[in-house]
């Protein structure tokens, strides 16, 4: 292969205070040890375009149109985000990790929005075309306890709840059995882990099974842990 081998991309998905951000940061810094460049990024955001857009959504100035303007706004987002960070982070050799991507859409709008699979299949295609992840990490936590750790986390920074933060037991029940159906359908993108474990047992979890997909057989590429 000429020029810089293509890098891997690493989704983390999951309902509200499942610990996606601290273990992708995690993540990232093992990755970063073992000598591999680690973009770290999220969604809605990641471009300075699509953060003013997760504001927006994050807000719940767009809720009142229904969740296919929700879709269709993140994937707006998701366009500016795959144009300017993702893939040319990709081609250049770094690994992505990003919180959240289209299986959220998938779950969020879709499975509980009802937003119907072909017009969802659509705007994934515009925002992405054959973009996909290499592996995706689902992290299962029962919501009552996401949304304990989301509200603590909230306190801390002096926030509100966002648009689906403040969704009802009812909505985040449905959602996560959304991200684990997902999971189902694709066991060799989607791996699920036991958000319940205390976050160094979670981390050990995730680093393990990147190390075996992606770096056993380079040994030159890893590093002592």
């Amino acid at each position: 292969m000429t020029g810089a081998e293509r890098g891997r991309f690493i989704t983390f998905e999951g309902g509200e205070g499942v610990g996606k951000s601290t273990q992708l940061r995690r993540l990232a810094e093992h990755l970063r040890a073992c000598g591999i460049e680690a973009v770290t990024t999220r969604e809605p955001g990641g471009t300075p375009k699509a953060e003013r857009l997760r504001r927006i959504l994050l807000s719940g100035r767009i809720a009142p149109l229904g969740a296919l303007a929700e879709a269709t706004l993140f994937a707006a987002a998701r366009i500016d985000h795959v144009e300017n960070l993702i893939a040319p982070s990709l081609a250049r050799g770094a690994w992505v990790l990003c919180d959240r991507f289209t299986d959220s859409t998938r779950a969020y709008q879709g499975a509980r929005g009802g937003v119907e699979p072909q017009a969802l299949a659509l705007l994934e295609k515009a925002a992405v075309g054959d973009l996909e992840p290499d592996l995706t990490i689902v992290i299962d936590l029962p919501p009552k306890d996401g949304l304990a750790r989301a509200a603590v986390r909230r306190e801390v920074a002096g926030e509100r709840a966002d648009r689906f933060e403040a969704e009802d037991g009812g909505f985040h029940e449905g959602l996560r059995r959304a991200f684990l159906d997902i999971a189902e359908r694709e066991p060799e993108r989607c791996c699920v882990v036991n958000g319940a474990l205390p976050p160094d047992e979670v981390a050990r979890a995730i680093r393990q099974l990147v190390d075996a997909r992606f770096l056993d057989a380079q040994p030159a590429a890893t590093a002592a842990q």
